[in-house]
């Protein structure tokens, strides 16, 4: 069994999803056993959050949002479908349209879209998007069948983010597709609550449903279909020789994709790795290419020249958040209560930096929590700064991470001398640095 996920830019038009039709008509055809994950079509879901948001305003301005949303749902169906399998699909888009019409005038009336509701709007454009294609590939006689992710992607109530609860889940999918030999055609990013209330596993997470299918049914392999050639050793458009990395290890795609590597979403990686499950990168645009293989073993020849670092990454919009004080030398506990603290405002900590002396600790945030950042620590940390023994929290705004990864760094002297001589170089200071254990 492989298990394929195909991104938003992968079905945003139809003639790009007649090119995704042909490719799983080769699978088929091969007699190859496979199940598939599909987004939204390409900007629905920032359409679906916009039309919330102004919906929540009270803007009335939503309604044409949401009537260019229907429209393009249907006019892909027609153009894709004829004849009776057009007649089933319509009546369910027009049906679930409705649906959606009703949930965004109620947000409206309400002057509020909770994360709860945001998650079932948020739902409509997997759910439209897979359902079409399900029923395209039927058409070019694969015999599909729509999945709905909600039945066997089960999780906690975090909603705009669920946390999975792995050991249902995969009880739930193992159980599905012995029952139901079809082709799956699955929704990506939405799971449900054991109550059943819609959730989904955060931006781009249907890299993570492919993961969980993956893993659950202890697949051959996973393949992410992207619109690009696979994973690459730089941003393409920071750096004029970037190139594609044929294979990478699981820990080194994981670096990379937190520090700021779009190509796959960080916690997809996990549950492949616990079943040792190769992960390929592929292009929609040029399915012949190689693309990017990520696996336990990368093929490679070790402390070849080139293999050294396998990628550098960056996160723009960082801020850097510093607790220091006399009062933290020798004293236990304060880095608890500042990530603690932290945490109770759900502040993502991305690098962690502390000096030797313990009288500081720095943390980078995205620049977009600077605000609660500043006011939940200095809270926590009120009393202490009140008896100077503590600084209030210092922030400094408008930086970078700049993460550069690879396994062989570790037998190799010089790499960080180089990278800060380079960063010399080009008048660029830097004001933390960190480095995994792992190297």
């Amino acid at each position: 069994m492989k298990v394929l996920k195909f991104g938003g830019s992968s079905v945003a038009k139809p003639e790009r999803i007649k090119g995704v039709v042909d490719i799983l008509k080769a699978y088929y055809s091969r007699g190859d056993r496979f199940t598939v994950v599909f987004s939204a079509f390409g900007g629905v879901t920032d359409a679906l959050i916009e039309m919330s948001t102004l919906a929540a305003k009270g803007d009335e301005t939503y309604t044409k949002i949401l009537a260019d949303f229907c429209q393009r749902h249907v006019a892909a169906a027609t153009e894709l479908l004829k004849g009776d399998l057009l007649n089933q699909v319509i009546p369910e888009l027009e049906n679930n349209n409705e649906v959606l019409k009703n949930l965004l005038y109620g947000i409206f009336l309400v002057r509020e879209a909770s994360p709860r509701t945001l998650d079932y709007v948020l739902s409509f454009g997997e759910r439209s998007s897979a359902f079409i294609i399900a029923f395209a590939l039927k058409q070019a006689g694969i015999d599909a069948s729509y999945l709905d992710a909600r039945k066997v992607i089960k999780t906690d109530s975090s909603f705009g983010s669920a946390k999975v609860d792995f050991e249902l889940s995969y009880e739930k999918i193992k159980e599905y597709y012995v029952q139901n030999p079809e082709i799956q055609i699955v929704t990506g990013f939405v799971g449900s609550t054991k109550g059943g209330l819609t959730t989904t596993l955060g931006r781009g997470g249907s890299d993570y449903t492919a993961a969980l299918l993956a893993a659950g049914l202890n697949a051959q392999s996973i393949e992410i279909w992207t619109d690009v050639d696979g994973m690459m050793t730089a941003d393409p458009r920071l750096s004029s020789n970037a190139r594609i990395i044929p294979h990478i290890s699981y820990h080194e795609a994981m670096e990379l994709s937190h520090f700021g590597a779009k190509v796959i979403y960080p916690p997809t990686i996990q549950p492949v790795m616990s079943k040792n499950i190769p992960v390929w990168i592929k292009n929609t645009f040029a399915p012949s290419d190689h693309g990017t293989i990520i696996s336990s073993t990368p093929n490679r020849e070790q402390g070849a020249p080139g293999n050294i670092v396998s990628g550098i990454s960056s996160i723009n919009n960082i801020v850097l958040i510093t607790l220091e004080g006399s009062g933290m030398i020798g004293i236990p506990g304060f880095s608890r209560r500042l990530f603690e603290a932290l945490s109770q405002e759900k502040i993502n900590v991305i690098l962690i930096t502390q000096s030797s002396s313990e009288h500081s600790i720095s943390v980078a945030i995205e620049g977009a929590m600077a605000v609660k950042a500043r006011q939940a620590v200095d809270h926590a940390f009120a009393n202490e700064i009140t008896l100077q023994k503590v600084e209030p929290l210092k922030v400094e705004e408008g930086l970078s991470i700049v993460a550069l990864v690879g396994e062989n760094m570790r037998n190799h002297t010089g790499i960080s001398g180089r990278m800060f001589s380079a960063m010399g170089r080009n008048g660029i200071n830097i004001r933390a640095i960190a480095q995994g254990s792992s190297e």
